[in-house]
Order: structure tokens, then sequence, then C-alpha cells
């Protein structure tokens, strides 16, 4: 459910894009960081979501889930690929990396930024003001580098 609110918030915000070109959000957690194919531009970015581990249920918060879009345009049609990056709990030994929870309100800023993005980088426009905040929420536990996956990957804020 989650992830068609993503796909509809999307279709929403791209509705507004020139020439009334069809695009599309892709999910894809194999796209690379700093590597998007050629032709393809990148946004990464920060938000905050929630987790819980598959295994033992424990729950925590994050302000630090980083996100990352890969568009492209070709003719009338657009894509934009979307890797959620992930975390792990820090009380299992071999926990696997968990997806985020992200709620509506930042998914609907994420979406907001993106088309801002899909503006400038695939219709040359400038940028139109700064980027929206995403709303924080109340963290407990401290960032921990080696459970982000993000931080694996070297795109962190944190890190």
């Amino acid at each position: 459910m989650a992830l068609a609110r993503w796909k509809s918030t999307f279709k929403r915000e791209a509705d507004g894009l020139p020439c009334g070109d069809t695009w599309n959000l892709e999910f894809n957690s194999s796209i690379s960081p700093r590597r998007p194919q050629p032709g393809w531009k990148e946004y990464v970015t920060q938000t905050t979501a929630r987790f819980s581990c598959s295994l033992c249920g424990k729950r925590w918060s994050s302000n630090n889930v980083m996100v990352v879009f890969h568009m492209h345009r070709k003719g009338r049609t657009g894509t934009v690929k979307v890797s959620r990056f992930r975390q792990k709990c820090q009380k299992c030994r071999h926990a696997p990396m968990e997806d985020p929870s992200i709620n509506k309100t930042n998914i609907c800023i994420l979406m907001k930024n993106l088309v801002k993005k899909i503006k400038n980088n695939c219709y040359n426009a400038a940028l139109q003001g700064r980027e929206s905040p995403y709303n924080k929420l109340l963290v407990t536990s401290r960032h921990m580098p080696a459970h982000c996956e993000g931080c694996i990957e070297g795109i962190c804020t944190n890190n």
C-alpha cells in the first residue's frame, strides 16, 4: 500500500510538468548512487522514516534516511527510478536491512522536491525556490553508520 501512495502522489505532482509528458515512477533498489546510467540525472535527498525489525519486532525512527532518484526523459515519456535506503536493527546480531516506512506528509514533500528537480534537469527550467524541508521525527537512539545502508554507500548526510 505504501508504494502505491508514492506512485499516486508522484502522478498528481507530475501532472504539472511541461508539455503534457507522461512520467512513471519505478522502485529499483539496485540503482547505484553517484552512478546513473548515461543520459540519466540523479537527485539524492534525505528524509525521515520509521523501521521495524523483522526478527525481533524492535521499532526505531531515523532522521537520516537517504533516497536516491534517477530520472530520464525520452520524447514525451519520462521515467524516475527510486531507491529508499534501508537500515538494520541495532539489537539483532544478524539483522537484515529493513525498508523504511515514510509517512504521507514526507512522501508529499519528497515528490514536490522531485518534480522541481525534474523540471530543472529534464526541461532546463530554473530551480524555483529551495527544497521543502521534511518533517522530523523524535529519535531516541544515535545514528549507527554500520547499520545504515546510506552510510555504507557513502551518501548519508550524517556520515
